[in-house]
Formats: structure tokens, sequence, C-alpha cells
């Protein structure tokens, strides 16, 4: 049972309720939201001729030839579903990350945000690409995708649209058969979820309760990345502090964070106003109704994976989860795999620092990146 479908099966469980009170004292977990700004070190918003692209990056590393990460975060999601992941990648190795937001999904506006099919997210991603690097030197990338994002970072190789500079895919948590078999569930896990949150807390505590999220600091900044205000349909993003870009005509419409940005400041930037308790919440993006373009995403997903002709990296949260071609491929050694434990289908929400080890250590042993100093490469499995 692939780690998808365990999810899928939890989430039809009751959450667990603390006891709390003079008899049982436990302690309130904090669910209060995080903003952006906290792992990012800036944003940029990239006009391509299908609409406005949200990108978040990390700051730039003054070591020369150092590797971009372009992070594709997974159906339904955001880019914030990389914020903890990209510092601890950034940690330990000389890189950049380009988290980006999909059509339809966080802060990117399209004039057709219902086209989800797999060609389509594909040629967004390498039309951002290739606009924010226009004149620029480009730099050599390696894709980075997670569940539909990771599909969609197969396709991106497949139909070569940034071949020149590619040189390595990495693919956390996503097998055609394992994928495939969970579409069938997929409608009555939507149908399982609530439709609306009466607060950023609230929606926040049901992400870690419901087991979509596991790590609860890396919810609090994901989650506000994935619902809107119901009255204002803007993302839940813009009623934290720092989140509002400001409007510029030009094509890329930079938002940095001063590098002397009081610290005490940064304490106090997730206290509620009273208004914030009244307001009501729905998702960024109705998942259902993009049923019909699901098949695509996954269809001969594994075949191309293995015809890719640069290093491969396939991350996996259960080792069941691999399906025949998969298998047969790993064998004749055409990819490297790693299995982490203890996580669930967000593994790269649920356990970033081992990610980032894992990743991080793939780059360093393909000479793609330098290491930090004091980190000790994780050996891959056999």
């Amino acid at each position: 049972m692939s780690s998808l479908q365990k999810s899928l099966m939890k989430s039809k469980l009751p959450p667990v309720i603390p006891r709390t009170g003079k008899n049982h004292p436990g302690r309130q977990k904090d669910y209060s939201p995080s903003i952006w700004s906290d792992f990012f070190h800036d944003f940029v918003d990239v006009k391509t001729d299908a609409g406005n692209f949200r990108v978040y990056r990390s700051k730039p590393t003054e070591v020369p030839n150092t590797p971009v990460l372009v992070l594709l975060h997974g159906g339904g999601f955001s880019a914030l579903s990389w914020a903890v992941f990209s510092t601890e990648i950034t940690g330990i190795i000389h890189c950049q990350c380009l988290a980006i937001d999909f059509r339809g999904h966080g802060d990117t506006h399209t004039n057709d945000d219902d086209d989800l099919s797999a060609e389509t997210l594909a040629k967004d991603i390498g039309a951002v690409i290739e606009k924010i690097y226009e004149n620029q030197q480009v730099p050599n990338f390696l894709i980075v995708g997670h569940s539909m994002g990771g599909a969609i970072a197969v396709h991106i190789a497949d139909l070569k649209l940034i071949s020149s500079s590619l040189v390595g895919i990495i693919v956390i948590d996503v097998v055609e058969g394992t994928a495939m078999e969970s579409l069938s569930a997929m409608q009555s896990f939507l149908r399982s979820r609530p439709t609306t949150f009466k607060s950023i807390p609230n929606a926040i505590e049901w992400c870690v309760r419901s087991g979509q999220i596991r790590n609860i600091e890396s919810a609090k900044v994901s989650m506000p990345g994935q619902i809107v205000n119901i009255e204002t349909n803007k993302l839940a993003t813009y009623e934290l502090p720092l989140s509002e870009p400001t409007q510029s005509s030009g094509i890329i419409n930079p938002m940095s964070i001063p590098e002397d940005e009081d610290e005490e400041t940064h304490k106090n930037e997730t206290n509620f106003s009273s208004p914030m308790s009244v307001k009501k919440y729905t998702w960024r993006i109705d998942l259902s109704r993009t049923e019909k373009y699901w098949n695509g995403w996954f269809e001969n997903l594994s075949n191309k994976f293995l015809q890719i002709p640069i290093p491969k990296l396939l991350i996996l949260a259960g080792i069941d989860n691999l399906d025949k071609t998969l298998q047969i491929g790993q064998m004749q050694g055409k990819f490297q795999l790693q299995v982490l434990a203890r996580t669930g289908h967000a593994v790269h929400e649920d356990q970033p620092a081992q990610v980032a080890e894992t990743i991080a250590s793939y780059l360093v042993r393909n000479k793609f990146a330098e290491s930090k100093s004091d980190f000790v490469r994780v050996m891959p499995q056999c």
C-alpha cells in the first residue's frame, strides 16, 4: 500500500482530540501560521504569455557555478510546501532554490487556471525559467518534484523544455503504478476534507491532525498557501505581515527582505488581530474539478522517468511503492533510490532535514554542487 493510499485511509478517521482540563492537563499546541519570509529570501512574480507566476527564492550564493533547484509542489499544495526544506538544503550545500506556484495554485494567476494538463504545466515552468534567466548566464538546473510536481518534472525533462542546462531530476513519492491505483479513491478523499475553515490556525490544526502534513513547523508555513479568504478571494498569506507585494509594471516584481530585519519583530509577526478569527477560508483550488487531467499526469510515467538521460533520484515513503517497471530499472542501476521511513506522502515536509541530506548527497556525489563544512554524505541504498 502506497503512502498516498495510507494517507487517504487515515483521512477518513476522526481526529484525535487531546484531553485537557483539571483532570487531564494537556499543553495546548501552537497552530499560529508562519510567514514565507522566515524561510525564503524573496519572491518574484514572473510574467509570461500565460499569466503571472509566483516564484519564491532562497538567497543567491556567492560561490561560482552553483546549481539552481527548481522545486515543484504537489496537487493542491503550493510553493510554500518547500519552505522548510529550502532552509535545510541551503544550509548544507551551495545552491539556490526556486519554488514555483503552478497555475491554479498559490499566488499564480493565469488566463486559464483550470487547464492543468501535464503538457501545459510543464510548458509553464519552462517559460518561467526562460523568463527569469533571459538576460543572465544560465546556471545548471535540477528539477525536484513532489507527487504531481514529480510527474510534471518528468514531463519537463521528457519534452526537453530546459534540456541545455538540466543536469538532474529528483522525484519524491510518486510512482506510476501506485499513483494510478490511488486515483479511484481520490474523489472520496477530497469529499472527506472540510470545505471551509473558521481561521488560519484552524486550517493548520486540521492539516496536522489529519496527517496531510505531520511536521507542524512545515504545516504552519505551507497551509496558508493552500487556502483563500472567502470574502476577498485572496490567499491567506496576504493576511500575514510582509507578504503583500508592491505593485510594479515590470516583467518581474521582486519582494525582498532587508538583511538587518529586527529579530524581535519576527517573533511578534504571527500574533492574531481579532478580525482574523471571524473570517472564513476555503481551498485555493478545487481539486475535484481537475479529475480529467489525473491520468495524463501519471500515464507512462515510469518509462519516461527511466529514459531521461541524466542522473535520477527517486525518494519514496515506502519500498513497496515501486511498480514493476521501476523495480526492474532499479536492479539495472538506472536511478538512485532512497526510502525514508516514518513519513507520510508529503515526505519533504514531514522530514525536510532527511530529504535535504539525501538530495545534497546526490548533488555532491554527482559533482553538481559543493558541500558546506561538516556535511556528511548519506550513502545510497542498494
